[in-house]
């Protein structure tokens, strides 16, 4: 228990018992943004004429001399900055808690953080998404079996694959620069829940931390996680999305399917079987991104019964944060690169890209022969069914077959050019055919690498803005810092 509460209300509290309380361990996260806070809280108290200039200064001399040496065994980083503090600032260092809790602080120098790393993760999954569009343009043209059902469906292209993923990353980045508007808020002034009764101003401690405006209600302020709960359900969502994208990779690089090569430094062998290649790297992120989920669920869990305002029970929620966040990151950086890497596989003549071509067949019936969609449909269903029952492959096709199971399931009299026949079921005339807005054609995915690119641009510049803000307001907070304390020193 530190000495800042020991002989007050409570006595004393047994070793054990502090060290199963602290959150020390987790909170050197945050040391960093407690200084700060502490720092833009001085200032405050000192322009506001709550403490004269002289305490200031020797608080802030005292917050900027050196690092803090974190001590296990106290309650948490809030303290152990305040006793340091007071060590070097002597009795002057006792007026640095004046007008704040630790419950307006934690939810600050969280808030803090998590911008940071909102920010981080939004760059990472810009690196992604240009990954995605770097290797989308070579591969415009690259045919690949699309699938519903795993089953084979109809032919697409690598780069279409690689641009829905663009696109679903997209609105993930979107909901976190949405996230960030709420996070980057301020508790500080609520102090424990009802504020203070001192003529504080919680819009200049904003200010100064680089925060977008105050967070108005005090009880709101140190009550709410709302914030970690917003980015633990994003994160979630990309969760989700990664594992669907590494699940993808482990079936299509199985020699069943041979539809992408996963390169060496991705895979490892078995310790028995000489010929293995396993895509244990993808096993992982697809087994880790099951921890993201689980945060959500389980932070879900601690929050639902708490009563308003400030429970410990919100520090076992912080650390699940940043492990979902972590997680989250490592992931993109190793799928950006094994992206880079791998290489799809186009087989035209692979048995399983047959029949996939037959709903152009069906369109080709419909708008040429003037077939109605759903007899066409049934027509060519049959067509299939007898194909396969013979052994035959879509190549083996003829009008006159056509003509006959016409016939036998529809009765009507059809007649189909072989032209018209070989060209509906060819696999590239296929790709090229669907050229409908956001369909696989190559004119349609270059036009849609061009468009994400300009979203990838203003991307960036949101996030340089975000960045800016914070950095600026950092570098004025200990500016002024330097000055008040040379100003000290030069009297």
């Amino acid at each position: 228990m530190s000495s800042l509460f020991r002989g007050g209300r409570i006595e004393s509290t047994k070793k054990e018992v502090s060290r199963f309380i602290s959150s020390i361990k987790d909170d050197v996260k945050l040391l960093k943004h407690v200084v700060e806070i502490n720092k833009a809280h001085t200032v405050m108290l000192m322009e506001q004429k709550i403490i004269d200039e002289e305490d200031a200064v020797k608080i802030l001399k005292a917050l900027k001399l050196g690092e803090f040496k974190v001590k296990p065994w106290l309650e948490d980083i809030h303290v152990c900055v305040e006793e340091e503090v007071i060590k070097r600032a002597k009795e002057a260092g006792e007026n640095l808690h004046i007008a704040k809790s630790r419950n307006d602080q934690v939810a600050t120098a969280i808030r803090m953080e998590l911008r940071e790393e909102l920010i981080d993760l939004m760059n990472t999954i810009i690196d992604f998404q240009t990954k995605l569009l770097t290797k989308a343009e070579k591969h415009v043209s690259t045919i690949i079996r699309g699938y519903t059902h795993l089953r084979p469906a109809q032919p697409t292209t690598f780069a279409h694959y690689l641009m829905y993923h663009f696109d679903v990353f997209q609105r993930h980045f979107e909901r976190l620069a949405e996230c960030y508007r709420r996070v980057n808020v301020c508790p500080m002034g609520a102090a424990a829940l009802a504020t203070t009764s001192f003529p504080i101003n919680r819009e200049r401690v904003a200010e100064l931390l680089g925060f977008d405006k105050v967070l108005e209600n005090s009880m709101d302020a140190v009550s709410s996680r709302d914030f970690v709960m917003e980015t633990l359900a994003i994160l979630s969502m990309i969760a989700i999305e990664i594992s669907r994208l590494v699940e993808d990779l482990i079936i299509w690089s199985a020699p069943e399917f041979n539809l992408i090569d996963i390169p060496d430094e991705f895979c490892s062998t078995s310790s028995i079987m000489p010929q293995k290649r396993n895509p244990d790297v993808l096993e992982v992120i697809r087994a880790r991104m099951s921890y993201v989920v689980g945060n959500f669920a389980i932070c879900a869990l601690i929050l639902k019964s708490l009563p308003s305002g400030y429970n410990l029970d919100f520090q076992e929620v912080t650390p699940k944060l940043w492990e979902s966040l972590a997680k989250i990151t490592e992931a993109l950086k190793i799928l950006s690169k094994l992206i880079a890497q791998c290489k799809p596989i186009q087989d035209l003549k692979n048995p399983n890209i047959s029949f996939s071509t037959f709903t152009e067949l069906v369109r080709v019936l419909f708008q040429k022969y003037h077939i109605p969609f759903r007899t066409a449909h049934k027509v060519v269903g049959a067509l299939v069914r007898k194909l396969v029952q013979e052994g035959l492959n879509p190549e083996d096709l003829t009008s006159e077959m056509l003509g006959e199971v016409a016939k036998e399931v529809a009765s009507i009299n059809l007649k189909v050019d072989e032209d018209d026949i070989k060209s509906s079921i060819d696999v590239i005339n296929f790709v090229k055919m669907h050229n409908v807005l956001g369909g696989p054609s190559p004119i349609e995915m270059r036009k849609m690498i061009r468009s994400r690119r300009g979203i990838l641009s203003f991307s960036r510049t949101q996030i340089a803005k975000m960045k800016e803000k914070i950095t600026d307001a950092n570098k004025k907070l200990n500016d002024l810092v330097e000055r008040l304390v040379a100003q000290l020193n030069n009297n």
